[in-house]
């Protein structure tokens, strides 16, 4: 018996127009939960500029409660919040050191210089994590004509290194060294509930040390819009500011503060799905002739590995996956990205495997 996958194409054809494609490209496609659109439709609103949305009020307190900070702000988007976060810690003409890969330097559109007026200061770190014996070689010595260091940034888990749990020990160093020194630290953790998955340990413990941190609902935690920012109350006072001046300011946002209070208090529950399915991919592809990937790093909802091996680059290798109704990215000409989450299913992951033995034949 034929598998699906070996059927004569015309019938693989008309079978694609009707099966559901398996979207791998990142959990930002999550689709908000039928109790977060009731929500959504029923919420009771306000003007937030004017600081009077019941619901985001709400959200944003208990934002800051899970958390442990003095406050938090409701911010459209996650580069909003890292962006805002960057303009209250340093001034322009300032650098930022950061991991060479993070998301802010990489998929920010160059606000970081538009906006802060700031560089970064990238340091390579296996697999994404750099230690304080990495960082203090690059702090600025207080000359004039060096452009010094104003901030610190790590990120936790890591969207470009294959979803990494950046280590508790050594992000607290990193803090402590960089406070002894005066400089902020930011922590990037826009799926800071997938490292509380892994790690077993609370968000709060995991940003204790943190300046500000900032963290999306609309990604695993499947919102359909938003981040927040946390941190003390004259941080947030100043990141307000910011967000305005950013076209941040929303008006009756709690219909959308509405399906984030979900997001918030139900949806990390379930993100160890996402991570075994995760680790149910990396195990398979670990087996396909072509591809290289360590499926024992695989610790979170983000595998990232090499196609060297099968002869096609990202591009090509993408594009027989979409022939076959699987959606996946690159991250560059040889790594292939793929992110689990509330839609994938572990049937739906098994259905990839399969794909992708199919194409690398």
């Amino acid at each position: 018996m034929q598998s699906k996958l070996e059927q004569p194409e015309a019938a693989q054809t008309e079978q694609r127009k009707t099966q559901r494609a398996i979207d791998l490209r990142s959990d930002t496609v999550t689709q908000p939960t039928a109790e977060m659109r009731r929500a959504m439709a029923e919420a009771e609103v306000a003007d937030d500029v004017y600081g009077e949305d019941p619901t985001v009020n709400r959200l944003q307190d208990r934002a800051a409660q899970i958390f442990q900070k003095e406050a938090a702000i409701f911010v459209p988007s996650g580069t909003m919040g890292n962006q805002v976060a960057i303009r209250v810690h340093t001034q322009h003409g300032q650098e930022i050191i950061c991991e060479e890969r993070a998301h802010f330097i990489n998929l920010e559109s160059a606000t970081v210089a538009a906006f802060s007026g700031c560089q970064p200061r990238p340091i390579y770190g296996e697999d994404g994590v750099i230690t304080w014996e990495q960082i203090k070689k690059k702090i600025a010595p207080p000359a004039y004509y060096r452009a010094q260091t104003g901030l610190i940034e790590l990120e936790n888990t890591g969207s470009l290194t294959g979803g990494t749990v950046f280590p508790q020990d050594v992000a607290d160093e990193i803090c402590d060294g960089a406070h002894e020194l005066g400089l902020p630290v930011h922590l990037d953790g826009a799926r800071i509930f997938n490292a509380q998955a892994a790690l077993g340990r609370p968000v709060a413990e995991i940003a204790r040390k943190f300046d500000s941190v900032m963290f999306c609902l609309s990604k695993g935690l499947c919102a359909p819009v938003g981040s927040m920012l946390v941190g003390s109350k004259a941080f947030i006072d100043k990141a307000r500011v910011f967000r305005k001046a950013m076209g941040g300011g929303m008006r009756q946002s709690g219909i959308l503060g509405a399906a984030g209070l979900i997001a918030l208090e139900k949806m990390p529950a379930r993100l160890q799905e996402d991570h075994d399915n995760a680790r149910l991919l990396a195990e398979g592809l670990a087996e396909i002739k072509g591809i290289k990937i360590d499926a024992k790093k695989v610790r979170t909802n983000i595998l990232v590995f090499s196609i060297v091996g099968t002869g096609m680059d990202t591009a090509e290798f993408s594009r027989k996956l979409v022939a076959k109704n699987v959606l996946a990215a690159g991250i560059d000409q040889e790594q292939m990205r793929f992110v689990t989450h509330n839609d994938v299913s572990r049937k739906d992951c098994e259905r990839v495997l399969e794909v992708v033995r199919a194409v690398c034949r």
